[in-house]
């Protein structure tokens, strides 16, 4: 196994933030201080960068097996290491879907080697159909850490609720895509303004809202933990925020997209800017923003969805998602950090800490024995996001040709370089 010793360092994760040399040996960090000697086969100049714990986005969708021309796990896990990110959480709506152990097993044996560990989440009930439950502790032993029906909401109430009731003896987490599809009922974008100045269905929020509530309110019943997917609305902030006062078991996440874009792009008519939940209005965003900052939203992730070029080519038509495991960083830094709404330990909090805290994982901090999986990141460069210059198989980003500050340069897992671009 390499060495590495990074020399005059920014060295943060949520609580600290030195300045020190950081000897890498054996997959951990060997020594952290001032001065280190240690020999190593890779020597690397940090003065002006920052070294922090790698990111762990718990929620993407790597499209495999079965979609395959849109992403497969070797390339959702080349864009991953591209953007800082070691671990994530696949989504099970894959075909077939994530419901039974073979499937499972496929996507752990593929991804190993890769540098990222790749929870695949299994489905809530069988096919993601809505109706019977799945074999939980069947997946679990194949691998699952989280169960989801993400793509769509299990409708039936009831099935939700005796799926989060068994949440608390197989200790799987449940997560949430929150969304009333007979609210929905066709629409495409948020509905506002904007969906009626350009002629499309819009998505109401009560469809998100609504769902939201009903999830915590089942959870809370039967004292189980809840975790709401891509949350975009301030009404369901509000929610979230309410119910954490009240003791409800429950964590939240919420895209860059959510709180840097408004539904104004889709003037555009650009699929590019379509995503389930949708953007939606500067009044939202300022309560995303808000709820991030209070801590009622506890991580930054991604929703990475590869499309591929022509399934996103009719704005009507297309399917909903975004890519976003290479910019999520920058863009965290670009909406958040350098424009002081927080700090660096709270941006490696949310999407460092809290992801992998939530779901009962190691967490790598920057200390002397920690697991070396880290990012060095240049936080002050500015950079313009080229679709064509992503690792992903699909192009589908939101912030293409936009300026973006802070990039990653290397990233280290498990004490191997696994992405360089110095």
């Amino acid at each position: 196994m390499s060495s590495i010793l990074i020399k005059n360092i920014r060295a943060v994760d949520n609580v600290t933030d030195i300045t020190a040399d950081v000897f890498i040996s054996n997959g951990k960090i060997e020594k952290l201080g001032s001065n280190l000697a240690e020999s190593a086969e890779t020597v690397i100049d940090g003065k002006g960068l920052v070294l922090m714990p790698s990111l762990f986005d718990m929620h993407v969708h790597l499209r495999d097996p079965g979609f395959t021309h849109k992403e497969d796990v070797l390339t959702g896990c080349s864009a991953a290491l591209a953007g800082g990110v070691t671990g994530v959480l696949a989504m099970p709506n894959t075909k077939p879907p994530c419901d039974n152990p073979e499937t499972i097993r496929y996507i752990i044996d593929k991804a190993n080697n890769t540098g990222v560990d790749v929870y695949p989440v299994g489905c809530i009930t069988g096919g993601m159909s809505g109706n019977g439950l799945c074999d939980y502790e069947a997946l679990k032993s194949a691998g699952c850490i989280c169960i989801s029906d993400d793509g769509r909401p299990v409708e039936n109430a009831e099935n939700m609720r005796k799926a989060l009731e068994l949440s608390n003896k197989n200790g799987l987490l449940v997560a949430s895509h929150c969304e009333d599809l007979s609210i929905i009922n066709g629409g495409i974008m948020n509905k506002g303004e904007t969906s009626e100045k350009i002629g499309v269905k819009g998505m109401d929020r009560a469809s998100e809202d609504y769902i939201t509530a009903r999830e915590m309110i089942l959870a809370s019943s039967v004292d189980a933990r809840i975790h709401i997917c891509h949350v975009s609305t301030e009404g369901s902030a509000e929610m979230i925020r309410f119910a954490k006062s009240k003791g409800v078991k429950v964590t939240c996440e919420t895209a860059p997209h959510y709180f840097m874009l408004t539904d104004k792009l889709l003037e555009k008519r650009d699929a590019d800017y379509r995503m389930n939940p949708p953007l939606r209005t500067p009044k939202d965003v300022v309560a995303i923003i808000e709820a991030i900052k209070d801590g009622t939203i506890d991580c930054i992730i991604t929703d990475h969805a590869p499309h591929a070029s022509d399934e996103k080519a009719d704005f009507e038509k297309a399917p909903n998602g975004v890519v976003g495991l290479e910019t999520s960083l920058a863009a965290t830094l670009t909406a958040l950090y350098h424009t002081g709404e927080i700090n660096l330990n709270k941006v490696v909090e949310l999407m460092c800490i809290n992801p992998r805290k939530i779901l009962g994982l190691d967490i790598p901090t920057i200390n002397e024995g920690s697991t070396a999986d880290l990012v060095i990141a240049d936080i002050g460069r500015k950079w313009i996001v080229d679709p064509e210059k992503l690792h992903s198989k699909s192009k589908n980003t939101v912030f293409k040709g936009m300026e973006l500050t802070g990039k990653v340069l290397v990233t280290i897992s498990k004490g191997e370089i696994r992405y360089n671009e110095l």
